[in-house]
């Protein structure tokens, strides 16, 4: 079984995301341990590429500096060996295309189960450029998370009937960011999914504050957290840990469960 089955198993989830490398590889395993402790059910892990479009101005700014600091994709592979060593909590890649591309797709899928990762969320993967991935994906049990955005209408149901592990709701048009107010529609979006799969359906892009986990996760099966926690990384640096803990605990106490 998949460990992202395990995550929403009986429950509803918070899920982390944060820039492997920043500030440096040994502080992503830290940061990672502290937000499991904290309670966060699955940590989707970004590697750091020169061009994320789907990506504001905070985590583009994690990016660059986990570059900086000699973050190359092969030593985030070391790195989720080493962290496997002590903790089973879920993991994801949060990557871009190209990276996957230039490696092969066989290569990558390959070392991804081999370090200990369970899927692939790659927002500049249309529906219909899974064709050549998705195969090699299931022949190692990698789950392919999709993204249903605002924007999909009519292919929300296509998007979500075959989807594994979760699905990622993105709440608003535009980047990553944090936002004081979302006025998409996101329970409609979520009333489609639920019309063709019970798998979980989670919801990002914007959110900061535990009363908007509260108020999504009343219908949803989980909220996604990146920027907010970025920036908690890019205020403290080394000392981020116990930021990050005390920040993720109170997300995850606020999550509505079943």
């Amino acid at each position: 079984m998949n460990r992202i089955d395990k995550a929403f198993d009986n429950n509803k989830g918070f899920i982390a995301f944060i820039s492997a490398g920043d500030p440096s590889l040994e502080k992503t395993k830290e940061f990672v341990i502290e937000m499991e402790k904290a309670g966060a059910a699955l940590v989707e892990l970004g590697i750091p590429f020169s061009d994320p479009i789907a990506e504001g101005e905070v985590i583009q700014g994690a990016n660059v500096r986990a570059l900086q600091a000699g973050t190359t994709t092969d030593k985030i592979f070391d790195m989720v060996k080493e962290l496997r060593k002590e903790t089973n909590i879920p993991l994801v890649f949060l990557c871009y295309l190209n990276s996957v591309f230039k490696y092969g797709y066989e290569n990558f899928c390959k070392k991804c189960v081999e370090a200990g990762i369970d899927g692939l969320i790659i927002p500049d993967m249309p529906l219909e450029e899974k064709g050549e991935l998705l195969p090699v994906m299931d022949k190692y049990d990698l789950y392919l998370i999709p993204l249903i955005a605002p924007t999909s209408k009519e292919r929300i149901r296509e998007i979500a009937k075959n989807a594994k592990g979760f699905i990622y709701v993105v709440s608003s048009l535009g980047v990553t960011g944090v936002r004081s107010e979302i006025t998409t529609d996101v329970k409609s979006i979520v009333s489609e999914i639920r019309k063709v799969t019970d798998t979980p359906a989670c919801i990002g892009f914007g959110i900061s504050k535990p009363s908007q986990v509260a108020d999504y996760t009343e219908y949803a099966d989980g909220a996604i957290v990146g920027s907010a926690i970025v920036k908690i990384i890019g205020e403290y640096k080394d000392e981020a840990g116990p930021h990050l803990y005390e920040y993720v605990k109170q997300m995850c106490d606020a999550v509505v469960k079943k």
